[in-house]
């Protein structure tokens, strides 16, 4: 039956035929269509071929059965090229083919993954190639594939029924091929190709690849098989690319110096925080430290002169997994000299719109996006700003105590028992602070984004202090971006004085008694302020956390190409295949 006939007969064929199971298989010799390539020893052991019972297994003794293994992973320079003709795979007017035509002028080749297997009849098979290319969507997308053995014949007149039929037996669901052939498009309007040759296999997938992978620790555990089922995995980390390269930018063209700092060293500091520890062969005895945050580093570079530098790089904290925190994260900081806080305010609001636009654009010229971000562009134009200390005490109904008095801690601690409020681990003040804003402030921004400023001094000991005014406190030059109750950027002027940050040094050092993740003092640092650093605003977010907001998802294991640290850590447990 010729072939415009049979893709006109909807009862002859449909796209919902199933793909042929791999029974009955035997091996079909035709020295004349084989490939040349050296011989290599078999993979699969002989006598063991009829007791294999896992789907694996009898992959591989299927391959076997038609085709060498060794011959199954081609090298690309082994394969002719053909001059490539253009290839467009979006839909059969931009192929300028009427239905039922082709272009036997045309000589096309493309590789991809088989999405898909429909068969009609013993010499006809249709099948799917999908190519993805992050973030150009004309080289993505997916184009049928035509396989008519009278088509293949009138090309090749060595070729025969059975080695049609032992390609169709062999083709599956997950491998990777590579097609030659002719524009055409199908009577019902469909861009396809026309294959030429008998397609050419790349690399063949040993297990089926499942329909469906929904539950969260499978599709941890197998992120590469969620990423071939699920397009969302692919989405997230394609919308995660986007963002830093966004962020990346934005400091290039506001003239910023991009610089990596070290990650290993003595001393972690800039933030309060656990680090891990390791030691090096080089330096017997000596305790090294995973870096906590790139702060202290940084700031030494705006000494030296860099008065506009950033990082966006890893940082590591000992501390727990759940749905927004992970030990290993991407960290990104940069460093203004004579920035305010209102310029980091400012800045930080740009950088948010820059983002929510180029995401938002993504979104809307991306098919394969399915998940609806939980926020739409009307939240984000514009922003509400509060201060810590009034804001905390219209809702305590009261004020609070002068926050430098040594009893101050006391009577904060109290205020938990008063309102009914669960007291957090560690009761220092700063904690107590933290958790107040955490029950009372931090909600606010459901409604729209909060800036939260001016924070209590004892909770940013490496900021400018200055004495409210209104509150007669003496507060933190600060602002913390909470969005839908969870803080994405943190902010302060820095402290440029070596005297007042040894004091602030000296303080925190006194409430490691107390709080073991309480800041260290750092002499080096303090020796490198000696030279003088300017007026300088400093600012930090969890690239992770952005991605999350920005991507639709409630897990940073799902913005993680390999998910939190129990998935990696449980990658690395996956027992060897018994034989």
């Amino acid at each position: 039956m010729p072939l415009p006939e049979i893709m006109s007969n909807t009862n002859v064929f449909t796209r919902r035929f199933r793909p042929h199971l791999f029974i009955g298989f035997r091996r079909s010799q035709c020295p004349s269509i084989a490939r040349r390539f050296s011989s290599l020893p078999s993979l699969c052991i002989e006598g063991k071929r009829s007791e294999s019972t896992h789907d694996y297994e009898k992959r591989v003794a299927q391959l076997e059965t038609y085709i060498p293994l060794s011959q199954c992973y081609p090298r690309l320079s082994e394969i002719p090229r053909p001059g490539l003709g253009e290839l467009k795979t979006d839909s059969a007017p931009d192929l300028s083919l009427n239905p039922g035509e082709t272009d036997t002028n045309s000589d096309v080749v493309f590789k991809g993954r088989v999405r898909s297997v429909r068969t009609a009849g013993s010499k006809l098979i249709f099948f799917d190639l999908a190519r993805t290319v992050s973030g150009t969507i004309k080289d993505s997308g997916s184009i049928q594939i035509v396989c008519q053995f009278k088509q293949l014949q009138k090309e090749n007149s060595e070729l025969s029924l059975d080695d049609f039929k032992s390609f169709g037996k062999m083709i599956r669901k997950g491998d990777f091929y590579m097609v030659r052939g002719h524009n055409h498009c199908t009577e019902r309007g469909e861009a396809s190709i026309l294959a030429t040759e008998l397609p050419t296999m790349m690399s063949p997938s040993l297990h089926q690849v499942p329909d469906k992978l929904e539950d969260p620790e499978a599709r941890a555990r197998s992120r590469h098989v969620d990423m071939l089922v699920n397009d969302d995995a692919r989405v997230t980390l394609e919308i995660r690319s986007l963002i830093e390269h966004k962020f990346i930018d934005f400091f290039s063209h506001e003239g910023y110096t991009k610089v990596t700092t070290p990650i290993l060293s003595s001393l972690a500091g800039g933030a309060a925080a656990r680090p891990f520890q390791t030691e090096a062969t080089e330096l017997a005895g000596e305790k090294l430290s995973l870096r906590i945050a790139p702060e202290l580093w940084l700031k030494r570079l705006v000494v030296g002169g860099m008065e506009r530098v950033y990082e966006i790089g890893p940082a590591f904290r000992n501390e727990g997994v759940d749905a927004t925190h992970n030990p290993e994260f991407t960290i990104c900081e940069f460093y203004r000299a004579w920035a305010s806080l209102d310029d980091l305010i400012a800045t930080t609001w740009f950088l948010i719109t820059l983002t929510e636009q180029a995401v938002r654009s993504y979104r809307e010229r991306d098919p394969r996006i399915t998940v609806e971000a939980p926020w739409g562009a009307e939240y984000f134009k514009h922003y509400d700003e509060v201060q810590f200390i009034p804001e905390l005490e219209k809702h305590l109904r009261g004020p609070l105590p002068n926050l430098q008095h040594p009893d101050a801690q006391g009577i904060v601690l109290s205020l938990f028992d008063k309102n009914e409020i669960p007291q957090p681990a560690n009761p220092t003040l700063p904690r107590l602070l933290d958790a107040l804003a955490a029950h009372y402030i931090e909600p606010l921004s459901h409604k729209q984004p909060l800036f939260i400023t001016h924070h209590p001094a004892c909770m940013s000991p490496l900021s400018k202090h200055f004495l409210c005014t209104d509150t007669k406190q003496i507060v933190a030059a600060r602002a913390e971006l909470f969005i839908q109750g969870r803080e994405y950027a943190n902010m302060y002027e820095e402290e440029n004085s070596p005297f007042e940050q040894r004091r602030k040094f000296e303080e925190q050092a006194k409430m490691r008694e107390q709080d073991s993740e309480a800041m260290q003092l750092d002499e080096s640092y303090l020796q490198a302020l000696e030279w003088a650093l300017p007026p300088t605003g400093g600012w930090g977010c969890g690239v992770d956390r952005f991605v999350m907001l920005f991507a639709g998802r409630e897990r940073m294991a799902d913005v993680l190409a390999f998910g939190s640290l129990r998935n990696v850590v449980g990658l690395g447990q996956v027992g060897k295949r018994k034989a």
